[in-house]
C-alpha cells in the first residue's frame, strides 16, 4: 500500500456572535483537515489544531510545501517511521507551533489509514482499551462582551448542568478581580449540585497575578488550574505547584516528546495536556503519555476542533493506562466543547453525544471510527 495524495481542506465559517478568552476575540471558527489517499483506496483524516486566534493556512502551507513531498509512495502504515522523517525534516524551522500541527494532521490520518487496512480502531492498535466510554467536561464560559459577565456565566453553568455535565472548565484570564468575582458567581449559582469545577486562564498571568488568582482559587476544590502562566515559564510553573494546593495543569502549547521531556521530567504539571493536533498527534501524544506515566502524571488530552479531532483524543483517552494502579483510580476525562462551531457535529457521520449516563461513549469501528461529510467539507472549504 502507498500514499497516492495529500490534500488539505481549510474549512471556515464566520460566527455570528464572536466571543472571547484571555488571548483575543474569535470572530471565525476554523479547521485545516487533512485527507491522505492510498492506491488501494483508503483514505485517512486528520486535524491540524489551529488555535483561536490562529490563521488554518500556516498548517495547510507546511503540509503542502513541506510534508507532502516526503511521504508520497510511502507506506501508510510506517507511522512512526513517517513521524520521524517528518520531524526530522522540519527540525530547524519546526519543532513548535503550526508545524507541529501539520505533522500532527498527516499523523493522525495515517492512523486512521493503519486503523482501516487491519479493521481495528486506533485504540486498538496503539495497545488496547482502558475504557470504552468517558465522562465529558464542558468547555465553555467564553465572554460576549469582556469583563462584568459573572450573571450570564452562572447561568451557562446551570444550563450545562442541565445538559448532563457533571464537571466543567471556566474561562477566567479576564483580570484577576474579574476572575474572583466570576468565581464567587459561578458558584453561588451551582450551590446544591454535584459538579466538579476546573479553570483555565490560557497563560494569562505573570507569575505574581497567577499566585493571587490561585490562592483564591485553592478556596474552590478545583480538578486542576489550567495553563496560569505562559509555556515557556517551565519554572512558574513549578513555583506554582508548590505554593498551591490547586492541582496544575498545561501543555496544549507544548509539542513533541522533546518538548514535553523537560515540561514532565522536572515535574512542572500535575495533569499534562497534549492536544493530538498539535502535539505531534497520535503518535506525539503517545510519546507524551510514557514519559508522563513514569513520572507519576496525570494525562488528560486537550481538544478544541472539528469532529475529527474529537474522534482522535478519544480514541488516545481509551488506550491511556492509570497514572497509578489501585481500585478505584482517577480517570481522565473528555473535553466537550460547547461554544459554536459547525464543523463539531455537521463534519462526521458520528457526532457525540452523551448517553443516559451522561458519559461519551468510544467508537471501536475501525480507525478514528468516524466518515468524514465531504458536503460539510463543500460548504465551508476557502480554497
Amino acid at each position: 500500500m502507498k500514499i497516492t495524495d495529500v490534500k488539505v481542506h481549510i474549512l471556515q465559517s464566520n460566527l455570528d456572535e464572536p466571543f472571547a478568552f484571555s488571548q483575543g476575540w474569535v470572530k471565525v471558527r476554523s479547521a485545516t483537515i487533512v485527507e491522505v489517499q492510498t492506491d488501494t483506496g483508503l483514505v485517512g483524516w486528520g486535524e491540524a489544531f489551529a488555535q483561536g486566534l490562529e490563521s488554518p493556512q500556516i498548517a495547510a502551507s507546511a503540509i503542502e510545501h513541506s510534508l507532502k513531498p516526503l511521504i508520497l509512495d510511502a507506506n501508510p502504515t510506517d507511522v512512526e517511521v513517517l513521524w520521524h522523517k517528518m520531524y526530522n525534516h522540519t527540525r530547524d524551522f519546526g519543532r513548535k507551533g503550526s508545524v507541529m500541527a501539520a505533522i500532527s494532521a498527516i499523523d493522525i490520518a495515517l492512523w486512521d489509514i493503519a486503523g482501516k487496512f487491519f479493521e481495528v480502531s486506533i485504540s486498538q492498535l496503539i495497545g488496547g482499551r482502558f475504557r470504552n466510554q468517558v465522562q465529558p467536561y464542558a468547555t465553555g464560559f467564553y465572554r460576549l462582551s469582556g469583563q462584568n459577565e459573572g450573571e450570564r456565566l452562572a447561568e451557562e453553568a446551570i444550563a450545562h448542568y442541565e445538559a448532563g455535565f457533571k464537571a466543567m472548565k471556566i474561562k477566567l484570564g479576564f483580570g484577576v478581580d474579574d476572575d474572583i468575582r466570576v468565581m464567587r458567581q459561578v458558584g453561588r449559582g451551582l450551590e446544591g449540585r454535584d459538579v466538579e469545577l476546573m479553570v483555565d486562564t490560557n497563560h494569562a498571568y505573570g507569575r505574581t497575578e497567577s499566585l493571587r488568582l490561585g490562592r483564591v482559587l485553592d478556596e474552590y476544590d478545583l480538578r486542576w488550574y489550567e495553563e496560569p502562566v505562559p509555556p515557556e515559564d517551565i519554572d512558574g510553573y513549578i513555583e506554582l505547584r508548590a505554593k498551591l494546593t490547586t492541582p496544575i495543569a498545561g501543555g496544549e502549547n507544548e509539542h513533541s516528546i522533546y518538548g514535553f521531556r523537560e515540561l514532565l521530567n522536572r515535574h512542572a504539571v500535575d495533569i499534562v495536556q497534549p492536544d493530538i493536533g498539535s502535539c505531534g498527534g497520535i503518535t506525539g501524544a503517545r510519546h507524551a503519555a510514557i514519559i508522563a506515566q513514569a513520572n507519576g502524571i496525570e494525562v488528560n488530552p486537550h481538544v478544541w476542533g472539528s469532529g475529527v479531532a474529537q474522534a482522535a483524543s478519544l480514541q488516545v483517552l481509551a488506550a491511556l493506562p492509570d497514572t497509578v494502579h489501585s481500585l478505584y483510580p482517577r480517570q481522565p476525562i473528555f473535553e466537550y466543547d460547547r461554544s459554536s462551531h459547525p464543523f463539531r457535529n455537521d463534519l462526521v457521520d458520528r457526532p457525540l453525544t452523551l448517553n443516559k449516563n451522561s458519559m461519551v461513549e468510544i467508537s471501536d469501528a475501525p480507525g478514528l471510527g468516524i466518515q468524514v461529510n465531504r458536503e460539510t467539507i463543500k460548504k465551508f472549504k476557502v480554497n
